[in-house]
């Protein structure tokens, strides 16, 4: 396995084995693998409709409401109707599977097609890797909370408007102001730290 598949591929896969043993109760690995690669296969409508959507990078913000809707999608048509999807918690694990999953590939387009690849992975498994991550634990959050917790609507809304805006708003300084695209990821990670905190702080009491 030469250096540039290691740096493609082992950032996302270390995050997900983070999440997963961060599980009280673990998820069937089965069903991990299969959400996995679902995220994997949303890059195929995404390509499309960014494409379609995106005329070019001053537009790229676009980004983070097709790509977060797919994977809201996924999780409330699919993963929402498991048998083992029971726990708040189990929100975090499978929408960061789907982000993951969905950045993995993804990395393999960005660091493949560039001159310097790399360079464009050690890049992306700081920035772009811990994004799609981040707004996985952040729509897993909120929607683990309307399943389990809370029927309330809003916060099925927060699911979905914290992960575009984040995302959206990353994008939008990604070409236009690094530093504050290294804001927007600073302040995301933060926020996604505490809302796993309070769900691992739960299952420890439970």
């Amino acid at each position: 396995m030469n250096l540039t598949l290691i740096l493609t591929i082992a950032p996302p896969l270390l995050i997900v084995y983070y999440i997963i043993k961060a599980d009280k109760f673990p998820e069937p690995t089965g069903l991990c693998i299969k959400t996995f690669l679902l995220g994997c296969l949303l890059c195929i409508p995404a390509a499309a409709l960014n494409n379609y959507f995106i005329p070019n990078m001053n537009y790229a913000y676009l980004a983070g409401f097709i790509e977060e809707t797919l994977k809201f999608s996924a999780i409330y048509f699919y993963i929402r109707k498991k048998t083992d999807f029971n726990e708040p918690m189990d929100a975090i694990v499978y929408g960061t599977l789907i982000s993951l999953g969905f950045a993995t590939l993804e990395n393999f387009e960005y660091v493949y097609g560039a001159g310097s690849p790399n360079a464009i992975a050690t890049v992306r498994a700081f920035t772009a890797i811990p994004l799609h991550a981040c707004c996985g634990i952040v729509m897993g959050y909120y929607f683990g909370l309307y399943i389990f917790k809370d029927r309330n609507k809003l916060n099925l809304i927060k699911s979905l408007f914290f992960a575009i805006s984040f995302h959206a708003l990353y994008n939008y300084y990604a070409t236009r102001n690094a530093l504050l695209m290294l804001f927007v990821l600073i302040v995301l990670i933060s926020f996604a730290r505490r809302l796993h905190k309070i769900l691992k702080k739960e299952q420890l009491a439970s």
